[in-house]
């Protein structure tokens, strides 16, 4: 199983949900982040923090921009879709789950020949089992950009297979309360988990321990 994890825009809460994800797949998970850009604490860091499992990275840019703005800002090259598709089919060979974590939103540039997580998933899609997971916010504004994200990914022939909500406050307001039931009807794609605010501050155990009750029944 490949699974990878987009999102509808930076900083909604990837990395924490792939750190969730992979407490919650079978022991021999690893993770995979293709391009990294300027972090103080890359999220690969985070993830192994968090998680405990394994994780890689393919490629490391300093600036804190779009991997391919930052690449073509540094002159550096940064391998297609082809060079990551075959990484991640090797660590599949000896993997019972791959879980793949792209930056920013669904269609940010993987790398300098404009390859995105959408192109990436469908590569891999004919060839093995990949799901796709969306990471949104929960307040005003999320529905106009988690149904374009939706969109986004089916109209490249990748279909959603869960929403993750991530940072999701104690208190909901007014917008967050009908957004819950909002964002599945709006989307047709089911919420997969729902991840509670600060999460990705929590203990490593503690974060361990609590990420189970964070996914919804299947």
């Amino acid at each position: 199983m490949i699974t990878f994890v987009t999102g509808t825009d930076t900083g909604v809460g990837k990395t924490v949900a792939t750190a969730a994800l992979a407490v919650h797949s079978e022991p021999d998970v690893v993770v995979a982040k293709p391009t990294q850009t300027g972090a103080d604490e890359p999220d690969v860091e985070v993830v192994r923090r968090l998680a405990g499992c394994e994780v890689v990275q393919f490629t490391q840019l300093a600036d804190p921009l779009a991997p391919d703005t930052a690449a073509r800002l540094r002159e550096v090259h940064i391998p297609g879709i082809d060079s990551h598709a075959s990484r991640i089919r090797e660590l599949a060979e000896h993997r019972g789950t791959v879980i793949v974590e792209g930056a920013g939103g669904a269609l940010v540039r993987l790398d300098t020949a404009g390859g995105t997580l959408p192109d990436l998933a469908a590569d891999l899609g004919r060839d093995h089992e990949v799901r796709v997971h969306v990471v949104t916010r929960v307040g005003l504004g999320t529905l106009n950009h988690t149904e374009l994200t939706v969109e986004a990914l089916r109209s490249r022939g990748v279909q959603p297979a869960g929403l993750v909500l991530g940072s999701v406050p104690e208190e909901l307001d007014l917008a967050a309360r009908c957004n819950l039931a909002e964002l599945p009807r709006i989307t047709g794609v089911p919420v997969l988990a729902t991840l509670p605010e600060g999460s990705g501050a929590l203990p490593p155990q503690e974060f361990r321990t609590r990420a189970a009750s964070w996914f919804r029944p299947s």
